[in-house]
């Protein structure tokens, strides 16, 4: 599900071991809707091994603590959610107990995430099958 992480210690089981700040499948800035203040925050998004992380800038290091992180093995689906928001270039990522809404800079960009965010699901929920399959054989 979507794990989040604010300031202070960091929760390293939150990252599964990715090291976040090189070699990434797609990042970019996107805007999300805060979790209580609904306000849009212009956030730095790093996709890489089955987890999207989120930072207040461009500039991460292996020191850098992400803002957040969703595990995308929890998602169920992301589609585009410019009705919804009412805005262009929206997106919308969601689990089966919530939904976050992003905004991207362009629709090229838009698309671009909905492509490997969708991809990573498709990925990642496969692999969870294999290993449920796996614990059943037991």
């Amino acid at each position: 599900m979507i794990q989040w992480m604010g300031l202070g210690k960091p929760n390293p089981e939150a990252y599964g071991g990715v090291e976040f700040w090189h070699g990434g499948e797609r990042s970019g800035w996107l805007q999300k809707q805060g979790e209580y203040v609904k306000s849009w925050r212009r956030r730095w998004f790093v996709l890489k091994q089955g987890k999207i992380f989120w930072f207040k800038s461009d500039v991460v290091t292996a020191e850098t603590l992400p803002r957040g992180v969703i595990d995308v093995s929890k998602c169920l689906s992301i589609k585009g959610a410019e009705d919804t928001l009412n805005k262009p270039f929206a997106f919308e990522i969601s689990t089966n107990s919530s939904s976050m809404f992003f905004i991207a800079e362009a629709d090229k960009e838009k698309e671009d995430w909905i492509n490997a965010v969708g991809r990573a699901i498709v990925k990642h929920s496969r692999s969870l099958l294999e290993h449920d399959r796996a614990d059943y054989t037991n």
